[in-house]
């Protein structure tokens, strides 16, 4: 057949309908979202078999459908009754299979195949950071810009007590800081939000929601400055076996107790669903060393670093610390490369050749007339490079380290650049309060440097 026999968009000219049964075709339905087209989704199955499914994909002249039906279904097993979701479908095959490539082959490109939504919960400001260093996830992180921490989670306000600091003799010490640091937020959520309420009235027309929407971003955006890093957070991830397994190793490496106990949390939560994508992470010559590596070259790094004997400079907030000169040239040379026959040398000295106004209309010309900030330019504007060094609040970084397309290294949090005092703390008469805090907790964090090191001082 060559025609399109179910209801959707036409099916392009030429493409062969795949025969299957009418007992076929009701196996197909229950897992695969169209049994005719060129373009469907694979649904109600466990995540190995999807990756498994192609994984032999690329190995196989079969459609996957044909695959699935050939190699992961068993109609004896399905049994007469009614169906179940996953009834005839041979998930140990997809196991043994996965091992094979995955671990026995260290085909890694397989381990992309299979994805999991994952929540972590009552994590600390400091273990959310670090959940969200990779690149190849999806991550959506409770806001301290949209929701006040004045409320508390059984019998403490939202923060963390480390086990480190815990079990030390800073324990009191620290939770009667933090106890301080939240009843001083709280105290000034309500005079913050009626100060910009005086500041922006409501206008006629304005949706009441909205309005008190951005009311409260404003006040949370000046207040999330006093919030401590051990303030907890829920965090919500989208990643791929392979993404969690280069999470994992990372984090079991870590120097926090708190970032590696939700590491065994994770690891164990996972592998309820997806097991074969997870199995190099404790293994003694794989993960374990991996981990250990990780280890190994943290520590020394941090030993040299510590033999420097250099005070920082006064500097601005931001400064621009490398760059290519010849970026414009780059970026118009590779702007042309898609849409010409030329080689990449021979276009560099082309554009090298033109006048400064014909090198501006070839950038102007592939960046568009841009109506909003989601017209991005294509990928020659990564053909240039700039590195900035930039000093902040906590406030500031949370929102730069979003950008994770970027490159983006942080060093330890601390309190030795200082901090600032938002404007508006001094209309509602709050600034003493800010710097008091500011420096009881300045002085928490040189006693906890001192006595349990410098990351668990982050907290």
């Amino acid at each position: 057949m060559d025609s399109h026999t179910s209801s959707g968009p036409p099916i392009p000219p030429g493409y062969v309908i795949e025969e299957f049964t009418p007992e076929e075709i009701a196996v197909l339905e229950r897992h695969f979202t169209s049994t005719d087209g060129p373009v469907f989704a694979i649904i109600n199955l466990p995540e190995v078999v999807k990756g498994a499914l192609f994984a032999r994909y690329s190995r196989s002249p079969k459609s996957v459908r044909r695959l699935f039906l050939d190699e992961f279904y068993d109609a004896g097993a399905a049994g007469i009754e009614e169906p179940s979701a996953h009834a005839g479908v041979d998930i140990e095959r997809a196991r043994v299979l996965y091992q094979r490539v995955f671990s026995d082959f260290g085909d890694d490109s397989v381990a992309q195949l299979g994805g999991i939504h994952l929540a972590c919960e009552q994590a600390s400001n400091i273990l959310t950071k670090v959940l969200e260093w990779g690149r190849i996830a999806a991550y959506l992180e409770q806001s301290t810009r949209y929701i006040f921490y004045d409320q508390r989670l059984g019998d403490r306000y939202r923060y963390l007590v480390p086990p480190e600091i815990a079990s030390s003799p800073l324990d009191a010490e620290y939770r009667a800081t933090m106890d301080m640091v939240f009843d001083t937020y709280s105290r000034f959520t309500d005079p913050l939000s009626e100060f910009y309420r005086a500041m922006y009235p409501k206008q006629d027309g304005d949706s009441e929601f909205v309005y008190r929407s951005t009311i409260r971003a404003k006040a949370c955006d000046d207040l999330r400055g006093l919030l401590p890093a051990s303030t907890t957070s829920n965090v919500g991830i989208y990643a791929t076996g392979q993404a969690y397994e280069a999470l994992l190793l990372r984090m079991r490496a870590h120097p926090l107790a708190e970032v590696r106990a939700y590491a065994d949390l994770i690891l164990h939560e996972l592998r309820k669903v997806i097991p074969a994508f997870l199995r190099r992470v404790d293994v003694a010559d794989r993960g374990v060393a991996w981990s250990a590596y990780f280890e190994a070259t943290t520590r020394q790094m941090a030993e040299l670093a510590g033999e420097l004997s250099v005070e920082p400079r006064v500097r601005p907030e931001v400064t621009l610390v490398d760059w290519d000169p010849d970026g414009e040239d780059r970026i118009a040379a590779a702007a042309l490369y898609s849409v010409s026959d030329l080689p990449d040398d021979q276009l560099l000295d082309h554009v090298r050749g033109l006048p400064g106004v014909d090198r501006e209309r070839l950038i102007r010309s592939y960046v568009g007339e841009r109506a909003n900030r989601r017209h991005k330019p294509g990928r020659a504007m990564e053909r240039s490079g700039y590195r900035f060094d930039i000093l902040c609040d906590y406030g500031i970084f949370r929102d730069l380290q979003r950008h994770r397309m970027l490159t983006i290294e942080w060093q330890r949090l601390g309190t030795k650049h200082g901090y600032i005092v938002p404007e508006s703390l001094e209309g509602i008469g709050a600034e003493t309060a800010w710097r008091d805090v500011m420096e009881r907790t300045a002085d928490l964090h040189t006693k906890i440097s001192g006595t349990l090191g410098p990351d668990v001082a982050q907290y």
